[in-house]
């Protein structure tokens, strides 16, 4: 544990945690802290807080206590036995309360409490179950500054109140040491805060801008636009929002209290939204998705990067000799899927003249799209009854970490065929895999989710995008492993 602590240190750094609770064995404090290689906070969580302690509380409350007589920098005491273990010598005293549960409606009641047991810095962690938790979390760090507080959500829902805290500037946040190894819900890592977030750079005046979906943990959307800011020099930062369909308007409607300038929006809120949208772009009222929001005081303005990003990755490797230069008019194309980003493609198929097919495994959706747009749907188990020139999947099958799925088996592909995966993670889908094997032509996901972002990001910015490093920032993340 002290190599680990050692190596943090090196890295930059500057207080870390220790977990007595998660220490198998006896427990040598004489021997642990002097070897410490950066300042330190001494914890001992509870079964019943969350922790994994297993000794009587007697033996618990001497861990803490001789922690101090140790003259550790910090130890954190619950807020039921901190009245019981008095201050002494240099130790900073960390009054803290946790919610495993839910995020308290008496935020500033439990902060009032806290306040009455001389903390040096009061910690309130609590569980997000609605996104608006966060912002109240948030609220509760801008009106308390008398004391140092450090306050967060934890949950796949809280991780917004993680990275926008700095903005209140807090003592500290806590993240682990590395993306494996979480400690709590919602945590980030340190590399994900300090490289990705850039989380100590962050102040109240840095733009906010974010994605939206449910799920949303494995959207790489944060890490190509803060690389993107980043490389820019731009005081701005992208975070992922997790917003179950139930808490999407309130979400929306909160983008003045996040401070939000712009959104990306992906499954399953890209129909969904036109309803809070004032402002609608042409293209985006003709397909009825967007996947981009840009706020601008009261307005939202909506629009679609999808569909320019997909014609665009297409018509790039429909070229002679292979293909006429007529592009995609006339041909004959099998469109999977029937959401959001099926409805951006099938608008921009039908706009070039091409003969859309669309099919799902929902075949009233299927039904609904093709009306929409003056195609034909097809029953899915009757997808290989035609053979088109062009197969796009705009469904989720083939994605990390389900690689070995696909959704057009390759015995069906013809060397002539275009077949275009915009499932991007990982970019080499057994789907595409299968297509080179069969000789076809590919267009990956990367391609066009790339294009997309380089379009919101000058929706977003006004400035021209570091398209290659934003590509590069991708490749890197998903890895020749996933590729």
């Amino acid at each position: 544990m002290i190599a680990e602590h050692a190596h943090l240190a090196q890295q930059g750094i500057k207080l870390v945690e220790l977990r007595l609770d998660y220490i198998n064995g006896p427990v040598n404090l004489k021997r642990l802290l002097p070897e410490r290689p950066t300042p330190t906070v001494i914890t001992c969580r509870r079964l019943a807080d969350g922790g994994k302690w297993r000794g009587t509380e007697e033996q618990r409350l001497l861990l803490l206590r001789t922690a101090i007589v140790e003259g550790v920098e910090y130890v954190d005491l619950e807020e039921d036995i901190a009245g019981g273990i008095p201050r002494y010598g240099k130790t900073k005293r960390i009054v803290s309360f946790h919610d495993f549960r839910r995020t308290p409606d008496d935020l500033d009641e439990i902060w009032q409490r806290l306040a009455k047991l001389q903390p040096d810095i009061i910690k309130i962690a609590t569980m997000a179950n609605n996104p608006h938790d966060n912002i109240r979390m948030l609220k509760l760090l801008a009106r308390h500054k008398s004391i140092p507080t450090v306050g967060m959500c934890m949950g796949d829902m809280g991780t917004p109140s993680r990275i926008l805290s700095q903005r209140h500037h807090p003592p500290f946040v806590f993240a682990t040491f590395h993306q494996e190894r979480l400690l709590a819900p919602g945590q980030l890592s340190y590399q994900q805060m300090t490289e990705v977030y850039r989380h100590e750079q962050l102040n109240a005046q840095t733009t906010v801008y974010g994605v939206i979906g449910d799920p949303i943990g494995h959207s790489l959307s944060p890490l190509i636009h803060n690389a993107a800011f980043q490389h820019l020099g731009l005081n701005a930062v992208y975070v992922p929002f997790r917003v179950p369909a139930e808490n999407l308007d309130q979400f929306l409607s909160d983008h003045q209290e996040w401070g939000l300038h712009g959104l990306s929006v992906t499954i399953p809120h890209k129909e969904a939204v036109l309803k809070k949208i004032t402002k609608l772009e042409p293209t985006v009222q003709g397909m009825g998705a967007a996947n981009t929001l840009i706020y601008q005081g009261d307005t939202i303005q909506g629009h679609n990067t999808d569909c320019q990003a997909a014609i665009e990755s297409l018509e790039k490797a429909m070229v002679p000799p292979l293909y006429d230069r007529g592009g995609l008019q006339g041909k004959l194309v099998l469109v999977l899927g029937a959401g959001g980003a099926a409805r951006a493609i099938v608008h921009g198929l039908k706009q070039q003249g091409a003969l859309v097919n669309i099919t799902s495994r929902t075949h009233e959706r299927s039904q609904a799209l093709a009306e929409k747009f003056g195609a034909k749907a097809i029953s899915w188990d009757n997808r290989y009854g035609i053979t088109p020139d062009v197969v796009v999947n705009c469904t989720p099958v083939g994605m990390h970490p389900n690689v070995d799925d696909t959704p057009y088996e390759k015995h069906h592909m013809r060397p002539f065929m275009v077949i275009f995966d915009t499932v991007y993670n990982p970019e080499n889908t057994l789907l595409i895999k299968d297509a080179r094997n069969q000789g076809c032509v590919t267009v990956t996901g990367v391609e066009m989710f790339i294009r997309q972002a380089a379009l919101q990001f000058k929706l977003f910015t006004g400035k021209e995008p570091p398209v290659e490093v934003m590509r590069e920032t991708l490749k890197r993340a998903i890895g020749p492993a996933k590729m």
